[in-house]
């Protein structure tokens, strides 16, 4: 259970913190700021949960290391379950923080295409964005967290990394790679975000997937002749 409790609250500090940062002070901040509030909630939760959870909260991340065969099907069903509860729980946070704030409820910083894109990218166009930056963070988390050396300076590498991915990624979907950030804001906004949330959900997948076997591929020892 503190394995699960540790992924709630991590993930509701990733989107309070990230989701936030895009609906209240996204004109301020700009997208190198979003991006920094992303990769620095990842920071801050990896060296508080890590040692206990492995600091997943995002089911493509849990989704890895279940075809890694570092978790089981049933673990890895608990870890969802508890990171979408915590990205909600974190969406219904931000939600009653800007209601008592009198700010427009309607930005809960949701992913999206065509007119919720800021450059209009396409439906093909965001599910390709998606796997592309879904995979390469997935990639790195993999490398550093199978690396014994790179244990004290992981939660740093994979945070900078959520961040560069999002520098690209803002302008182009709000950036997703996470399917519990995505599917949080969706479900409170509505309309067309709700509708377009599949995109989200089913890209940072399989960019996971495609990443974890691509590892297993380049990492896997070689065979003594």
């Amino acid at each position: 259970m503190k394995k699960y409790l540790c992924e709630f609250i991590g993930t509701a500090v990733l989107v309070l913190f990230g989701c936030g940062s895009a609906a209240v002070a996204g004109t301020t901040l700009g997208t190198l700021g979003i991006a920094l509030a992303f990769g620095l909630s990842i920071v801050a939760m990896a060296y508080v949960i890590g040692e206990i959870s492995g600091c997943h909260i995002n089911p493509a991340v849990s989704l890895a290391m279940l075809i890694n065969k570092k978790m089981d099907v049933k673990e890895f069903l608990f870890y969802v379950l508890s990171q979408v509860l915590g990205a909600l729980f974190g969406i219904a946070l931000l939600y009653l923080i800007m209601k008592q704030a009198g700010l427009d409820v309607a930005n809960l910083g949701q992913n999206g295409y065509g007119a919720i894109s800021s450059v209009g990218l396409s439906m093909v166009g965001a599910i390709i964005v998606e796997i592309i930056l879904t995979f390469v963070f997935i990639y790195t988390i993999l490398g550093v967290t199978s690396n014994e050396k790179m244990a004290s300076v992981s939660g740093l590498v994979i945070g900078l990394t959520l961040a560069f991915v999002h520098i690209m990624g803002i302008p182009l979907t709000g950036t997703s790679v996470n399917p519990a950030r995505s599917l949080a804001p969706a479900l409170f906004v509505g309309g067309e975000a709700l509708k377009q949330v599949w995109v989200f959900i089913v890209a940072p997948f399989i960019g996971s997937a495609l990443a974890a076997f691509t590892y297993k591929f380049t990492h896997a020892p070689e065979k003594k002749k």
